[in-house]
């Protein structure tokens, strides 16, 4: 299962100000989640406009493994990539000076607050990395991409088979297969199996046994690891989650 990843940085009476409006949010919760019509991108932009500016830095102490993601991706000078749920793009600083290699960079999200923020970000390299508003279930660049990744949007998009479905579509034959996301598995214990869905459930993160099953049975495996990360505010708790990259069959 591995150790438990530790905040990345203390407390500070900003960052409490600014976690305590993203929490306010988190309590809160996802609206018309479940068993409605709701427009998915008018939901999503009603529970993270009032955060978007504070996203990052909350979430920089909860969603663990994303740079050991970034880095162990392996796109070809030239090549293309695409993020699924990629939010405010805060992964694209993990690329660091690789991002001036490739050719384009394409984060792929339903929120307009969350990609106003990935824009901004996507300034600093104009030539390569570009925001579109689209779903990740159905979404397609122009030409088939290197690389195809989802940093913890798996578990928030419902039908999470249709867009891993659609990702090894865009991706060339041979092309890598990245993911990071919150999970539980049936070799955890009963409080992780019982607590955390249902704590993440309220903000519309589905917990799934699924997803390496599924990614195993599409790619060849590179690499899988399970862990456990901190939350914050809840000290002494950690949650699940997993780090897999694939590859697409050259067939």
């Amino acid at each position: 299962m591995g150790f438990a990843e530790k905040p990345a940085h203390p407390n500070t009476l900003a960052s409490l100000v600014s976690d305590s409006l993203v929490l306010l949010h988190l309590l809160k919760g996802q609206r018309g989640d479940d068993g409605d019509h709701d427009d998915p991108g008018g939901r999503l932009e009603r529970f993270y406009a009032p955060q978007a500016e504070h996203y990052d830095a909350f979430r920089e102490r909860l969603l663990h493994g994303r740079r050991k993601l970034i880095g162990m991706l392996a796109p070809p000078p030239g090549g293309r990539v695409v993020e699924l749920g990629g939010g405010t793009g805060r992964n694209l600083d993990f690329f660091g000076p690789r991002m001036l290699s490739l050719e384009r960079v394409e984060i792929v999200d339903l929120c307009p607050a969350l990609l106003r923020q990935a824009r901004a970000r996507c300034a600093k390299w104009p030539d390569v990395a570009f925001t579109v508003q689209a779903d990740a279930t159905t979404y397609r660049p122009a030409h088939q991409v290197d690389c195809v990744y989802f940093s913890y949007s798996l578990s928030m998009i419902p039908d999470w088979r249709a867009a891993l479905a659609n990702a090894l579509a865009m991706l060339r034959p041979g092309g890598t297969l990245g993911v990071v996301d919150f999970h539980v598995s049936p070799r955890h214990g009963a409080f992780t199996r019982n607590f955390w869905p249902r704590w993440f459930a309220h903000d519309g993160v589905r917990l799934s046994t699924e997803h390496i099953p599924a990614l195993t049975d599409c790619t060849a495996p590179l690499h899988c690891e399970e862990r456990m990360g901190s939350v914050p505010y809840l000290p002494g708790l950690c949650a699940p989650y997993y780090l897999y990259v694939g590859r697409k069959s050259l067939a």
